[in-house]
């Protein structure tokens, strides 16, 4: 399923893989996102309930430069994970760059593939737990038909972790496209056409909706390869949540996190008691719709999607033998840093102030990803507090920083 865009679109990939990256930056960090962060796979994937024993077969399809396959691979190894990641992408470029990044780090479960995700239900890989396509599905001839590849291929029991563009998020984006489809035309070479759009960046009135902007930054910070992905993109479409929604129960799944759920909660936003009392009635697709539409910073959506027809794994927060973790925070640190009952968050300049309970720093400071909830519990009441207090505020604690999705449940 190929037309004269998707060619162009090969070609701007096999010019300018993205994103740029260098294979020597390994040395110096991991690149860590979402989706497909080991912790969220464990937790929204599979409720903290899939063994971290099982070994895990993930495939990162339009794997790109490696973002996505060298840190959940990097992370995999980290932890002692069994499994594979298999990168799959069809520009030769990006895979090089992929690959040598991955020589850098020392990764022996990455598998690498050149291929369209289109051809994956006759490709004999897989089935795969777990499956990533970050920011691919926008791009293609038929989104429908490029999620319905990846299910294809998805084990019983796994699920898919995508990324598609938001519209209001990128208010801006798409004049300069029209603008820069007149002046330089998707079949001109790639070189030319950054140069082009260098130039008009340089030339823009101060009224052009991408100058006031300031969530989007891929044509300042990204190098070529992110000024080319945002404003020369031959096929870029963008989903709202309910488009998203229609999208992913086409494919016969369901959502089961966007993240951050608070974001998509318009309560974080509405505190006027008679406005809450109208999207209490909402389904959660409209609720997370009327949080994009009010908010309106939204240039991507995140989400985790299961097949709508498996049950419902939800973390068993309750349950004392669980283990909590922190995603990319040290809870000592964090706990020294609260000041009163909330907890400050700011996405794309908006900022939220997040209540806590009582007892979270108690919490946090013995959150390391080893001890149980009921070794915690325990502790928090050897210093002091009683057992129904500490009951209550984990649970309170928990409930507001999943939302956050920075308290997970590690894979048992």
């Amino acid at each position: 399923m190929t037309d004269a865009t998707d060619r162009q679109l090969a070609s701007q990939y096999e010019a300018y893989p993205y994103p740029a990256r260098d294979p020597r930056d390994e040395a110096k960090r991991l690149v860590v996102g979402s989706p497909s962060h080991l912790r969220e796979v464990d937790h929204w994937i599979f409720g903290a309930r899939r063994p971290a024993s099982l070994p895990l077969n993930a495939l990162v399809a339009g794997g790109g430069s490696g973002d996505g396959t060298i840190m959940l691979a990097q992370q995999m190894a980290t932890l002692g994970r069994p499994g594979r990641v298999t990168w799959l992408d069809r520009s030769a470029h990006a895979r090089k760059v992929a690959t040598a990044r991955a020589a850098a780090r020392g990764l022996e479960n990455v598998v690498f593939e050149e291929g369209s995700i289109l051809d994956l239900p006759r490709s004999g890989l897989g089935p795969f737990d777990y499956i990533d396509c970050c920011g691919v599905l926008h791009h293609l001839p038929d989104p429908a038909a490029g999620l319905s590849a990846l299910v294809s291929v998805l084990a019983p029991g796994g699920g898919i972790g995508l990324m598609v563009y938001a519209p209001h998020g990128r208010t801006g984006v798409y004049m300069l496209q029209d603008a820069l489809r007149l002046l330089t035309p998707p079949e001109e070479d790639p070189p030319a056409r950054v140069d082009v759009a260098k130039r008009l960046w340089k030339q823009l009135p101060e009224t052009a909706w991408l100058k006031k902007n300031p969530w989007i930054e891929d044509h300042i910070k990204g190098g070529d390869a992110g000024l080319y992905d945002l404003l020369l993109n031959p096929r870029d479409v963008a989903f709202t949540v309910p488009q998203l929604a229609a999208l992913v129960a086409g494919a016969g799944l369901r959502i089961a996190c966007l993240v951050e759920p608070a974001r998509y909660d318009p309560d974080t936003w509405l505190a006027d008691p008679k406005l809450r009392a109208r999207t209490a009635g909402m389904d959660p697709v409209a609720r997370a719709a009327l949080a994009e539409a009010i908010c309106g910073n939204m240039g991507i959506h995140i989400a985790y999607c299961v097949r709508a027809t498996d049950p419902v794994a939800a973390p068993r927060w309750e349950d004392d033998a669980s283990v909590p973790v922190l995603r990319e925070l040290d809870g000592p640190a964090l706990a020294k840093s609260l000041r009163g009952d909330v907890l400050p968050v700011t996405w794309d300049g908006l900022r939220a102030m997040v209540p806590i309970p009582r007892l979270a720093s108690a919490f946090l400071a013995r959150i390391d990803g080893v001890r149980s909830w009921g070794e915690i519990t325990d502790a928090v009441v050897a210093a002091g507090a009683s057992r129904e207090q500490a009951l209550r505020d984990r649970a309170a604690l928990a409930a507001a920083m999943e939302k956050l999705n920075r308290l997970l449940l590690a894979a048992p």
